[in-house]
């Protein structure tokens, strides 16, 4: 059975940001990440971590504007220094959570502006941040995102991502495979994992369609599970679901189930 990482974006979500760490550590998770830390109380993340004895494995570089919609700036010609700052925001955070991993969503298409510009402007950008990163002893990683949930993603597959990875060039960039994206999009999910491990960085896991806990939807979490541990992937495996109906629940049904082993 792989390690497991609460997402405390999605987790424990009744509770105050600084309340979900106390909480993680009593449900028995020893790992934690978040989307975005940057609008929360920094101070007070870092003394949580502290004192619940958690590691922050991962979150991810700024995005823009997240509530408007915005997954990611890093194609956008116009705003170049504003990616390169807020890359360079998140190493710089990462190294007081002591986090070995950030993710970068890398956007959606813009109307208005080539998209051969668009490419560029991400590789250049993305070579410039996983290059930040190395410097500082952190591992950069960029995730597809389906495009049902998020229309006009550049990276929907983990293939697209593995292309963008090769064209960037940079022994630093890794991917993120979120098996319910790759789900809604590919499938094949056991065959990429074995393919593809050497390149895959950081595993995120719901179930598909609704992204709900692992064990309400169409994936075999049992053999997908036991499948990451076959291919020799010794990372954390993150919770990254709507818990239905609320996180103790959600936790207690996959340790029924057999799909969560904790403490």
């Amino acid at each position: 059975m792989p390690k497991f990482a609460a997402n405390l974006t999605m987790l424990f979500a009744d509770l105050p940001v600084v309340e979900r760490f106390a909480a993680a550590r009593a449900a028995g998770f020893d790992a934690v990440e978040l989307l975005f830390p940057y609008d929360d109380d920094v101070d007070a993340i870092e003394q949580a971590l502290q004192d619940h004895n958690l590691r922050m494995i991962l979150f991810n570089v700024p995005v823009g504007d997240f509530a408007a919609g915005e997954r990611g700036i890093a194609n956008a010609p116009q705003r170049v220094e504003e990616f390169r700052a807020g890359a360079q925001m998140a190493v710089d955070l990462a190294g007081r959570y002591s986090t070995p991993q950030l993710n970068c969503l890398v956007g959606k298409w813009l109307g208005g502006t080539p998209q051969d510009e668009q490419r560029q402007t991400l590789v250049e950008n993305l070579r410039f941040a996983a290059g930040v990163a190395a410097e500082a002893g952190v591992l950069l990683l960029v995730e597809p995102l389906n495009t049902i949930d998020t229309p006009g993603f550049l990276i929907a597959t983990a293939q697209d991502g593995l292309d963008l990875i090769d064209e960037v060039g940079h022994p630093n960039l890794h991917l993120q495979f979120d098996v319910y994206h790759e789900q809604r999009m590919a499938g094949n999910l056991v065959a990429t994992i074995r393919e593809h491990r050497d390149r895959i960085a950081h595993i995120q896991i719901a179930d598909s369609p609704a992204r709900n806990q692992p064990g309400t939807g169409e994936i075999n979490y049992r053999y997908v599970l036991d499948e990451i541990d076959a291919a020799g992937y010794d990372g954390y495996v993150s919770l990254e679901f709507v818990p239905a109906p609320d996180t103790t629940t959600a936790l207690d049904e996959m340790k029924a189930a057999g799909l969560l082993t904790l403490g």
